[in-house]
């Protein structure tokens, strides 16, 4: 990435408004938690670009972060005023939202959200919403917004997914792939996000190996 300098916090602000925020649809714009995955996805790329270009701007906390963004952007003002009980607000969302993950084939198989390869010419819209249909059997078209997705390294590799909001968790997925995926099941974030065991009683508490082994290639996305 073109390495971007900026003067001042306020200049970084107007750009992330620009790339995050004024492009949301307007329906979604009254959403708090809708407005949060945005900022939180703001928050990583002033984190992991920004900062790291420009070693004069503070590092910040997500809650900092949110509050100088609220108070900001115009678009966010109203919540401006209470922006830490509107952060304790996404956080207790955020924590009971079920998220749908598939594993592999094999028996070592981690868990993973359906995600896959970019063909030529193909976008990465598009490729997303094959990919889920291949995976999980389901066409997201009418759930998903090129707009509204979060980008994290995984494994050296820049990973992008879109949000997708509104599925009954009563669907019944079939994949449509062969031998390439074994389950299609709905997880809670809270209790993905539970820390590692210790040592002591990693053995005990799960035989052959850690649960969090088979969930790194979602923790970037979720923590």
């Amino acid at each position: 990435m073109t390495a971007i300098v900026y003067n001042s916090i306020h200049d970084a602000l107007d750009d992330l408004s620009i790339r995050f925020i004024i492009n949301v649809p307007e329906e979604e714009l009254g959403s708090v938690e809708r407005i949060f995955f945005q900022i939180e996805e703001s928050h990583w790329f002033y984190e992991d670009f920004i900062v790291e270009q420009n070693p004069h701007l503070p590092s910040m906390s997500l809650k900092n972060f949110a509050s100088c963004m609220l108070q900001h952007c115009p678009l966010l003002s109203k919540w401006s005023m209470n922006a830490s009980e509107v952060y304790r607000s996404f956080l207790e969302y955020k924590f009971k939202v079920p998220v749908l993950l598939v594993k592999g084939w094999s028996s070592s198989s981690s868990w993973g959200f359906p995600q896959g390869k970019i063909n030529k010419d193909e976008s990465e819209f598009e490729c997303a919403k094959r990919e889920v249909l291949e995976e999980i059997g389901y066409d997201i078209s009418a759930h998903a917004s090129e707009t509204l997705w979060i980008e994290r390294k995984v494994t050296e590799h820049r990973t992008r997914l879109y949000y997708v909001v509104g599925i009954p968790e009563s669907t019944v997925f079939k994949t449509k792939t062969r031998k390439e995926i074994s389950e299609i099941k709905w997880h809670n974030i809270k209790d993905l996000i539970k820390p590692k065991a210790r040592n002591n009683d990693s053995k005990n508490a799960n035989p052959g190996g850690s649960k969090n082994n088979k969930l790194f290639l979602i923790r970037p996305f979720i923590q």
